[in-house]
């Protein structure tokens, strides 16, 4: 059987890492039995236990093999078990727009949503307490600043804060404006992007801490209302 190893499920996701949601929604939307492991779990260690090969989650283990980075686990699953939402019927252009949609949500919304649970202060402190109650403070303070060394490096921690959830703003009218009133994103019946947006959305509408990020998208009628269908069709 497949095995999905994260960091720990919470606020009714399947982990608070969008992007190992992103492979727990790809394998219910394809029907693929599967495992989840928390590697934060310690009752989960054992002699053996694969260690993270790119030094973070997700990664899977499927008969023997370790595969890491939430594309090319998807992109194994198809090859090994079949194409099975059809994302290779998708038109060029189609796929075009997939990609587009992918990278603004994964190399954009996704550090936007980073900067708000780790730099905005108001949000940090809701955010350690609902979420990491048990680490030390010494722990919370070393993640952060690596974090914080992440988002400079990435380019998004140089901007203001008023700056960074302009950007986020920007992101999720586009997401909201393509989305239109689609059952899906890019057609009436799912594709693997469903998966990347269901989980970016998921994670920044379901926590129980507020946000400019989670207060922005609340506004845009159609983004929680998306975010529950996939809830309901794949989680029930």
């Amino acid at each position: 059987m497949i095995k999905l190893y994260g960091v720990g499920s919470a606020w009714g996701l399947p982990d608070y890492s969008s992007f190992v949601t992103k492979v727990d929604c790809y394998l219910r939307m394809v029907q693929l039995p599967y495992e989840y492991v928390s590697i934060n779990d310690k009752s989960n260690w054992r002699p053996g236990l694969p260690m993270p090969p790119k030094g973070k989650v997700p990664y899977i283990e499927d008969d023997g093999e370790i595969i890491a980075d939430s594309h090319f686990i998807i992109e194994h699953l198809k090859k090994r078990y079949g194409d099975r939402l059809g994302d290779g019927d998708l038109t060029v252009e189609e796929s075009a727009i997939a990609l587009g949609i992918r990278r603004m949500v994964e190399e954009h919304l996704y550090w936007v949503l980073v900067y708000s649970r780790w730099t905005d202060d108001a949000v940090w402190e809701d955010f350690k307490r609902k979420l990491l109650p048990t680490s030390s403070p010494v722990e919370l303070q070393a993640r952060r600043e690596l974090t914080l060394r992440d988002l400079h490096g990435q380019g998004l921690g140089r901007h203001t804060s008023s700056e960074v959830y302009e950007l986020g703003d920007a992101d999720l009218s586009a997401l909201s404006a393509f989305l239109g009133n689609k059952r899906y994103v890019l057609r009436e019946r799912p594709t693997s992007l469903d998966a990347t947006v269901f989980a970016v959305l998921a994670t920044i509408l379901w926590p129980p801490y507020e946000s400019p990020l989670k207060a922005r998208a609340r506004t845009l009628v159609n983004l929680e209302p998306y975010c529950r269908r996939m809830q309901e069709q794949y989680y029930r």
